[in-house]
């Protein structure tokens, strides 16, 4: 589907216009969305737009790593934004020229949507330009990336309160897979950082002169999400290392207690061996009380043994 919006030079809104119509006439300014976009939609990328093969191509094989090239008279950015279900990466791509911005994704963009309809609301129209669209479009891209991360920032909070009541593969399972989110988005937002960066720092992104200081702002908040980011996967690895001590600690305490046991009933076994074994001029087999003296020596050195081993803190 092919949405147009146009600004006239009496900075009047003007939609649905032909394509063709948009790049002959004479308007202000104009912005093409091509949501979901059919083969037959996706030619007028190369009539009558005349965009370069090689941005087409970027537009056609999803998921490219955020970037930014530049053509002759239009800048062409690559960028990413995140599915809020299922934290997966969706690419949005950006034509911006001097008097228009084309808009160009595969999948339902939450951000261009917002955008859109802020721009056929305003009553300042002449206040916006092509760039001011891109801004608009970046940064709430970025604003939706904050509540990825603060849910699994609330989430490994819960997870290091609440750790000793999960399994050992419970909690392996939840960290695992919330390392796999942070990657993901440390995937997504880290290029994002450097495609802010390079236009911040570009000349030949004319287009957005005079507005350096909001994408600034938008530069400045994707190092927030980065520190964060690596910041709860540091966190994730100090609660898988300090859960797996504490199992570790938890199973040599019960092998300790068993060892110390088993030693208690080393001598005990060996004099019930050594006084089972069937032979006729044994000492003490004829003797009255030998079961009973037998069962006291027994009964004593298990006692001792016990003794002497709490006194040293093995059972502890």
């Amino acid at each position: 589907m092919i949405r147009t919006i146009a600004v006239t030079n009496s900075y009047e809104i003007v939609r649905d216009i032909d394509i063709s119509q948009l790049v002959n006439g004479d308007y202000q300014w104009y912005w093409i969305d091509f949501h979901e976009p059919t083969n037959e939609e996706i030619e007028f990328l190369r009539t009558p737009l005349s965009f370069h093969p090689l941005a087409i191509e970027d537009c056609i094989h999803q998921l490219q790593r955020p970037k930014l090239d530049y053509y002759e008279n239009y800048t062409f950015f690559v960028t990413q934004a995140l599915n809020q279900q299922t934290i997966t990466k969706e690419e949005l791509d950006i034509f911006l020229g001097e008097r228009y911005v084309i808009t160009f994704h595969h999948n339902p963009s939450s951000e261009i949507d917002e955008v859109w309809r802020r721009l056929t609301l305003s009553t300042s129209i002449e206040k916006w330009d092509p760039s001011h669209v891109l801004y608009f479009v970046l940064d709430k891209m970025v604003d939706n990336y904050f509540p990825l991360v603060y849910q699994i920032e609330d989430m490994l909070n819960e997870i290091d309160e609440n750790s000793k009541k999960r399994t050992m593969e419970e909690l392996l399972e939840v960290l695992f897979d919330t390392r796999h989110h942070l990657l993901s988005l440390r995937h997504t937002i880290t290029p994002m950082r450097d495609l802010i960066y390079r236009i911040l720092n570009s000349q030949r992104v004319t287009y957005i002169r005079g507005r350096n200081e909001y994408f600034s702002d938008i530069h400045d908040h994707l190092l927030k999400l980065t520190e964060m980011i690596e910041a709860n996967r540091e966190l994730t690895t100090d609660i898988r290392d300090s859960y797996i001590s504490i199992n570790s600690h938890q199973t040599n305490h019960v092998m300790k207690v068993l060892t110390v046991i088993t030693t208690i009933f080393m001598p005990l076994t060996f004099i019930a061996g050594l006084y089972g074994m069937n032979f006729h001029y044994m000492p003490e087999l004829t003797w009255k009380y030998g079961y009973f003296a037998t069962l006291l020596v027994m009964v004593l050195v298990g006692i001792g043994m016990s003794i002497w081993f709490n006194k040293k803190g093995w059972f502890k």
